[in-house]
């Protein structure tokens, strides 16, 4: 199967939601991404993209313990459109991205790093 990869630089538009689906922690947010061009020698802004970002298992408990609103992020992950169709017949789509990976822009500010405490397996009793 030919899935399609994308990796895009934005800002987390509002808090990350938490859920569990079956048995694995799924993390959803909102990333708005603007491009910038030169236009007659000035910085203009483009039209502001949204996209849907859902995370599973380690790195959704991750994300949800390290990303907020705000935070500027770098996402890559598999990319697809979800298309609807609402009660008045018109339809909608959202972009949405299964990450593989999210990490802050450290373009932007500076990060730190820290690794989770995995558990400790019990001995049984002898």
């Amino acid at each position: 199967m030919n899935d399609s990869y994308v990796t895009l630089q934005g800002w987390v538009g509002g808090d990350v939601e938490r859920k569990v689906a079956g048995e694995a922690p799924l993390a959803t947010f909102r990333v708005g991404s603007t491009p910038r061009r030169r236009r007659d020698g000035e910085w203009v802004d483009g039209e502001t993209q949204w996209f849907t970002v859902t995370c599973w298992r380690t790195l959704a408990t991750n994300v949800a313990a390290s990303v907020r609103k705000g935070d500027p992020v770098v996402v890559h992950g598999r990319v697809r459109v979800e298309r609807w169709q609402r009660q008045d017949g018109t339809t909608g789509a959202a972009w949405v991205v299964e990450a593989s990976f999210v990490g802050h822009d450290l373009n932007r500010g500076t990060s730190a790093f820290a690794r989770p405490a995995r558990p400790v397996e019990e001995q049984p009793a002898a």
